[in-house]
Order: structure tokens, then sequence, then C-alpha cells
């Protein structure tokens, strides 16, 4: 395929009127490309931009990853590639040991599997149980859990070692041993969390290097008391950020930029099974989730993930007032990278995967293409 004429978004985050060719499936050359004998799309003025990358989804269109049924993953695929997202880690929840292995089991055989049609499954966000349960958010507390490495690594072997980061919270018994275990095998994040600026601090240096979603499910960033998102700060850490309208004010989207700079902001939906449905009530991890207005909630009137796709949290963050080149590198290479997948995806560089998007220039949709064949 030939994609001429296009203002390409570059891998040194910058925009090219440049053609694109592939092959293989494959980013193949860039520049000024000449084909005849292949399909040619013609992007004059549009974008032609990475496919999106949501490390952090639970469900779409009335399925969860967490159902550990191979239907429901193929549901949420099949969406999820209509609006741009063309790779995803299922992220699971807090549930028993045996519940996890089993959804880790069913999602094994399909990661990494190009599917027509289907955004492509890149592993695991294991989301619990690992918590505090203070700090649960919609998490069920019957399955907290105090951090288990023994458990962790035999979901990780049953997972086909598919888990790209796992949640913790690092002031529980045991917290830090296994943060400094865990970062050996995969991203660790801080997530669902009551620990101080010194706890976190500690995290951080053995060897923890992501924050789940940012501000939610964290002790608050007071002047007095930064906690976890006042020692991130000073690392390298990524740091998740829901960009929804509901979740962290817009006005906070901004500083969240300006704290960790533009290459560490990893934007994520959180979606819930409730993404693309009405209205309603939902279940999620045997609790019950009202949806109304785009917000949905638990019985407590915690927030229970969003309902808001990626390409709708990019959207956003450009609407709030964040660059465009600094809102598609936060949607694509960054988590991309957060997760060891930006040798595969994330960026237009020769040799990456060939999953690519045209967007009209008011960000809506106008083509997909995944392994190089055009899907939309």
């Amino acid at each position: 395929m030939l994609i001429k004429n296009g203002m390409l978004f570059c891998d040194d985050g910058t925009f090219r009127i440049l053609d694109l060719e592939t092959n293989g499936g494959q980013i193949s050359a860039l520049g000024s490309v000449t084909g005849s004998e292949q399909q040619v799309l013609d992007a004059t003025g549009c974008y032609v931009v990475p496919g999106l990358v949501d490390i952090h989804i639970h469900g779409a269109m009335g399925a969860d990853f967490s159902d550990g049924e191979t239907a429901s993953i193929q549901v949420m695929a099949q969406y999820l590639l209509s609006q741009g997202v063309t790779s995803f880690l299922g992220t699971s929840m807090a549930l028993p040991g045996e519940r996890l292995s089993h959804i880790f089991r069913t999602a094994r055989p399909l990661v990494g599997q190009a599917i027509p049609g289907h955004s492509t499954l890149r592993g695991i966000n294991m989301e619990g149980p690992f918590f505090h349960p203070e700090k649960r958010g919609a998490q069920n507390p019957e399955y907290i859990i105090p951090p288990d490495l023994d458990l962790f690594l035999k979901l990780n072997e049953v997972s086909g070692g598919n888990i790209r980061t796992v949640a913790v919270a690092p002031e529980t018994s045991g917290g830090l041993d296994f943060v400094a275990a865990a970062s050996k095998i995969c991203s660790v994040s801080l997530a669902h969390s009551c620990a101080d600026y010194d706890t976190a601090s500690r995290a951080f240096a053995a060897g923890a290097d992501h924050v789940t979603h940012v501000f939610n499910g964290m002790p608050s960033f007071h002047h007095r008391d930064p906690g976890i998102v006042g020692a991130a700060v000073g690392t390298d850490a990524y740091v998740e950020l829901i960009c929804d309208g509901i979740h962290v004010h817009p006005a906070m989207i901004q500083s969240v930029f300006r704290l960790y700079g533009e290459d560490r902001v990893c934007l994520i939906s959180d979606a819930m099974r409730a993404c693309g449905m009405p209205d309603g009530q939902y279940d999620l991890g045997g609790q019950t989730v009202t949806v109304a207005g785009g917000r949905a909630t638990i019985g407590t009137g915690s927030l229970a993930g969003s309902v808001t796709v990626l390409a709708d949290c990019f959207r956003r963050a450009v609407k709030y007032g964040i660059p465009l080149e600094a809102a598609l590198k936060a949607a694509t290479i960054n988590p991309a990278r957060s997760v060891g997948l930006d040798h595969i995806v994330g960026s237009i560089t020769i040799g990456k995967q060939a999953d690519i998007l045209i967007l009209n220039t008011d960000l809506s949709l106008k083509n997909v293409i995944l392994g190089g064949q055009l899907q939309i």
C-alpha cells in the first residue's frame, strides 16, 4: 500500500508531508515514494498517524476482558478497531486467582494475532487484586489481597508470559518486595493505594515505573503530602491519564503534561463494558454499575471506569489545550514504550507494524490501516 501526500506524524514528534509505503504488513519506506502496482490512498489535507494504543481497557460493547471468553475479546477488538485503536492490553480486575487464571489462559492464544477487522490484543494489564481496600474504587473488596508473588508468577506463566504490567499498592504487606521482584518481569504500576510520598518513592526506587490512572485511586496531591503523584515527578515513570472529562478536570489534564512532560503521559480509556453502549445498568466484577450521562458509578458513588473510547480521550485532550503532537504521543508511542511494545507499534517508523490512521483535520477518523491492509 502507498499512502501519498499526507501530513505524516514522524517518529521525531513532528508533522511533515511525506509518502508512506507498506510491505508485508510493515512500514517499508517514507519520503517521496512511487509505486503504480499497489493500492494508493491519497491523504492530501489529512493527518497520517500511528494507530492508537490503549494499555488500560476492561471492555466495550457489552463485553469485558474479564468475561474470560474469546468472543468477548473479539467483540472488544472489533469495536476498538472501528474507533482507530489498533493495539490494546486486556485489563483484568480484582478477582479470585482461579478466575484470573482462566481469563489469562483464554487470552493467551489471541495475543499478537493480527486478525482483519480486529484491534490486536498485545498482552495483559493485571489490575488487581494487590490493592489497599480503602482505595479500591470500583474493585470488588471481596477479592482484594496483599501482593502475592507466587500467584503473579503462576498467572504470568499461564498467560504465556504476556502480562505487560501489574498493579500494586506498595504500602501493603510485602508490597515493596513484590515491586522489586515483579519489575524484573514486567512493568510495575502503583495503583489503588494509600501510599505516602516516602513509600511511593521507595517503590519507584525498587523498580516501579508506572502509575495507574493518576489522581484516581490514590491520595490527593497535597502541598504538604504529595503522595504518589508527587513522588512520580522526579522519576522516569509513566503516568496513565483518563481524559474523559469526568475522572480528571481539564485544568489538571494540562497540569499533568506540564508536571511529567509530554513523553511520559499515557492517555488511557479505562473503559468498561458500557463503552459504546446506551445508558443503563451493567456488571463490573460482580458489582452493578449504573451509566448515566457518560458517567459510570457503583452503589457507593465511586466511578467505575469510563465509557469513553481512547480516540475520544485523545480528541478531548486536544480540546482541553494539549498540543496535537503531545496528545498523539500520549495515545501512541508513550503507552507502547511504557509496556515494552514500542519495537512493534506506536510510531510511524520503518520496520514497525503498519498500523496507521488517516484523520481529517477535525481529528475525525477517515481510514484505518491494520498491518498494511485497509480496514476502513
